[in-house]
């Protein structure tokens, strides 16, 4: 039969490995934090670098650019590129309702799909790539190379 001295013996040795194990856990995830802190610092300490995006097309889904200068329907998604492209057209000239853009666009005309282009089209207006005539009237400002006018102004004076 073992002592009982011997028992306890064995029991804090036991503890002893747990408690240095564990010190050691402690202490690598400590020296994670301080060195997480350190790199934290560092980059803060940095002058913050501006990454310009070079002006490409798009992809489907994403932000509509502010136009300036220069700009062509190019850098707009290609939902927005159709949109401009219809607006552009003879028939758009004198401007079109979002249920006529959906029509011209090969969408069915239901609520969905005209208040989807409705909010297509303000956005367009925001950015300054087309203007409303009239309360949902939509006409493009840019023309695109090949039409025979710039900026949106076409013969007559008329914009």
């Amino acid at each position: 039969m073992p002592s009982v001295l011997g028992l306890l013996e064995a029991r804090e040795k036991k503890v002893r490995e747990e408690v240095a194990r564990l010190q050691e856990e402690a202490e690598r995830a400590l020296r994670r934090l301080v060195d997480a802190r350190a790199t934290v610092a560092e980059v803060l300490a940095e002058p913050p670098s501006v990454v310009e995006e070079p002006h490409r097309g798009s992809a489907a889904g994403s932000v509509v650019p502010h136009r300036t200068d220069g700009m062509t329907v190019s850098v707009l998604a290609p939902d927005y590129q159709r949109i401009v492209s219809v607006l552009e057209s003879e028939a758009g000239r004198e401007g079109m309702r979002c249920q006529q853009l959906a029509r011209a666009l090969g969408l069915q005309v239901v609520p969905a799909k005209v208040e989807g282009l409705r909010s297509k089209a303000e956005r367009l207006v925001e950015r300054g790539w087309a203007r409303q005539t009239g309360p949902g009237v939509f006409i493009a400002l840019v023309v695109s190379a090949g039409c025979g006018h710039r900026g949106g102004v076409r013969p007559g004076g008329r914009s």
